[in-house]
């Protein structure tokens, strides 16, 4: 079964960073898709980014030029880079995946995801 483990969360104040990992275990497939989303209390759970194992790459506009989106593939490990954090970006932020068929974009629609990590939380001071 396939697990996921996020790491990396904290505290930064406004204009700082914070780099988020995403290690999956017991994962077989070298075709594979993994997200980042967040979520505030009272709020739907949201995109952030998501990498296809063959490089391909989203965004959500709210994190584009700031946030980097990575993965090491032979160790099944993404990454999150966030840069010039605001506070509201302020959430608990979870990793996710789904085994992709090749040549595929990844998708940022929470549903295609079929293995989540426990959340970790990312707290922005003003």
């Amino acid at each position: 079964e396939v697990q996921l483990q996020a790491s990396g969360g904290g505290l930064v104040q406004a204009g700082g960073s914070l780099r988020l990992s995403c290690e999956a275990s017991g994962l077989t497939s070298d075709d594979f898709a993994i997200g980042w989303f967040r979520q505030v209390p009272g709020k739907e759970r949201e995109a952030v980014s998501c990498i296809a194992s063959d490089g391909r790459i989203l965004y959500v506009d709210s994190v584009k030029g700031r946030f980097t989106i990575s993965s090491d593939n032979a160790k099944k490990i993404g990454y999150l880079q966030m840069n010039i954090l605001k506070p509201e970006d302020t959430a608990v932020y979870y990793c996710a995946l789904y085994r992709l068929t090749k040549g595929y974009d990844c998708s940022l629609y929470r549903w295609f995801y079929d293995y989540w990590g426990r959340g970790t939380q990312v707290t922005v001071s003003s």
